[in-house]
C-alpha cells in the first residue's frame, strides 16, 4: 500500500485535536498534536505521538515535562497556528497551569512527567504520568478526514 492510501485510512478516525506545550529556557514550545491517548487508569498514564523530525521532539527530552491543552470547538484557530499553517507571528496568551503553560478556555488541561519514550517507526511515543489537571464545559474540536469538524 501507498502512503497515501494509508493516510486517508488513518483520516477516517475523528480525533480530538491538543496543543502539546513545553517550556525551555523561559520560552514556550508548542505543537498541535492528534495522536493523544490515556494508556492506564493507575497510573495515570497518557501517551502523545511525536515525529522524529518535530522540534517538540527533542524538547520533550530536553524538559521531561509538557502540558496537554485539549482545544474547544472555537479553537481552530490555535490548532492551525501550532501546526504551522498560520505562518505569522503571534503573541499567544497563555495560562499557567502548574507551571506550564496552556491554551486558555481549553475543555481540559493536564500537566505530565515523562516516564517512558519509545521509537516506533518515524514517530517517538512519550508516555507520561499525569501530575494535575483541570476541565471545563465546551463542545470538543475534532479532526476527520483533513478537516476540523465539530460534534453538532
Amino acid at each position: 500500500m501507498d502512503d497515501r492510501l494509508f493516510r486517508t485510512a488513518m483520516g477516517r478516525f475523528a480525533t480530538g485535536v491538543t496543543v502539546i506545550t513545553t517550556k525551555i529556557n523561559g520560552i514556550v514550545h508548542g505543537m498541535t498534536a492528534n495522536a493523544f491517548v490515556s494508556v492506564s487508569l493507575n497510573p495515570k498514564l497518557i501517551l502523545v505521538s511525536i515525529g522524529e523530525q518535530a522540534q517538540m521532539n527533542q524538547l520533550l527530552k530536553e524538559s521531561g515535562q509538557f502540558a496537554v491543552s485539549i482545544l474547544n470547538e472555537n479553537q481552530e484557530d490555535m490548532s492551525a497556528y501550532f501546526a504551522g499553517q498560520i505562518k505569522e507571528e503571534r503573541t499567544i496568551e497563555f495560562d499557567n497551569f502548574n507551571g506550564i503553560e496552556v491554551i486558555k478556555d481549553s475543555i481540559a488541561s493536564m500537566t505530565c512527567t515523562v516516564q517512558n519514550s519509545v521509537v516506533a517507526g518515524d514517530h517517538t511515543l512519550f508516555i507520561a504520568e499525569v501530575t494535575d489537571l483541570r476541565i471545563q464545559d465546551g463542545e470538543p474540536l475534532l479532526f476527520y478526514g483533513g478537516n476540523y469538524r465539530n460534534i453538532k
